[in-house]
């Protein structure tokens, strides 16, 4: 079950150990450690509840560099994408436990269990997908375990046996476990093991119904989780300056991939990249405020929808996707540094303001 009030509304932000984005091409060491700095504490300044740290096969290791962001930060939590596979549960859970007991609690997974097949493999696994998401579900099988067993536990899988597990380190309280994926396969883990299911930046009619299937899902096994949505918002002081910054962002992600020589994109493998492209069939400016463009751009690589308008406007969008039941909001930016720097001074305060005057729970950072 979630460890938050269900009506408390959760804002996640996003580090990473250089500047990269759609439109910004990495340049540098793999890892800058004052930009590093500055972009987490510029989202603990903001009120961010957590950032997200990022995992891909040769991306700096993501629990070291949370490691990183608890030492130059207080508060802010952190969310840890995980593939799961690659270190034995047993270990993956001791080491998660260490870090949240030495940050006083501030630990959440996000388990990946991987939507493509190429990157996957360069880290030498060749697993199908539905083979990969039925062992993430051992994997979270084998870390609650070592999480709350009070005795040695075995465990017999089809991908993992432990015998005589054990942990002598535990988290703080419970390590919430964040969790995606739209195919049949990721539902049944979903329904058994996420705290949090995230979704990407879809219409109101996808989001709706994909919420009802992992509420039926869940409900198998007694369980209420909390949905998050991940969404890009592109903010200005007026509506018609915010499009004209969309289309910006747009030219620039275009220039960024041809001067790295990349064709159009690919057809994505995994269902959630394929839910918003077929949104974005639908036309580049949907419900209210969505944004497709840049999702049909870059073949819908990871979260690549955005929101729109000025930071009322945005609030006010975001609260739409409140009203069908999202308490949790996982927001970046195309310009990361200066785009959270934004949306701690204007949309998180915004967006706060407008929920209170809806008659909704008023919440302070």
């Amino acid at each position: 079950m979630s460890l938050l009030p269900p009506e408390r509304t959760e804002f996640i932000g996003f580090v990473a150990p250089r500047e990269v984005s759609e439109t910004r091409a990495p340049q540098g060491p793999a890892i800058d450690r004052d930009y590093l700095r500055l972009l987490a504490q510029a989202q603990e300044w903001g009120g961010f509840d957590r950032v997200l740290v990022a995992a891909y096969s040769t991306a700096p290791d993501p629990l070291l560099v949370a490691a990183a962001v608890a030492a130059v930060t207080e508060r802010v939590g952190l969310m840890i994408a995980h593939r799961t596979g690659f270190v034995a549960p047993t270990v993956a859970a001791r080491q998660f436990a260490t870090l949240d007991q030495l940050t006083g609690g501030r630990v959440a997974i996000h388990a990946i269990s991987g939507g493509d097949d190429r990157d996957l493999a360069k880290d030498g696994d060749h697993l199908t997908k539905d083979e990969r998401y039925a062992r993430t579900g051992e994997f979270l099988d084998i870390l609650r375990l070592s999480w709350t067993s009070d005795a040695p536990f075995d465990y017999a899988g089809a991908h993992y046996r432990v015998a005589g597990g054990f942990s002598e380190v535990r988290p703080v309280t419970r390590i919430p476990v964040y969790f995606g994926g739209a195919s049949p396969a990721a539902l049944a883990v979903a329904g058994r093991h996420a705290d949090t299911y995230a979704l990407w930046g879809e219409t109101h009619a996808q989001v709706r119904e994909l919420i009802g299937r992992v509420r039926a899902e869940a409900a198998r096994h007694g369980r209420a989780p909390r949905f998050s949505l991940s969404v890009r918002p592109i903010l200005a002081g007026t509506e018609a300056e915010a499009w004209a910054r969309a289309d910006d962002i747009l030219a620039r992600t275009r220039a960024v991939r041809a001067a790295r020589g990349l064709g159009p994109a690919a057809t994505p493998p995994n269902e959630g990249s394929r839910r918003l492209l077929a949104a974005a069939a639908s036309g580049p400016r949907l419900d209210k405020r969505l944004y497709t463009a840049i999702a049909a751009e870059t073949g819908a690589a990871g979260n690549s929808t955005a929101l729109v308008g000025t930071p009322e406007q945005v609030a006010d969008a975001l609260l739409d996707y409140h009203d069908l039941g999202v308490r949790t909001f996982l927001i970046r930016g195309f310009d990361p540094l200066e785009d959270a720097l934004q949306y701690g001074r204007a949309l998180l305060p915004a967006f706060r303001d407008l929920l209170a005057r809806r008659g909704g729970t008023a919440e302070a950072a």
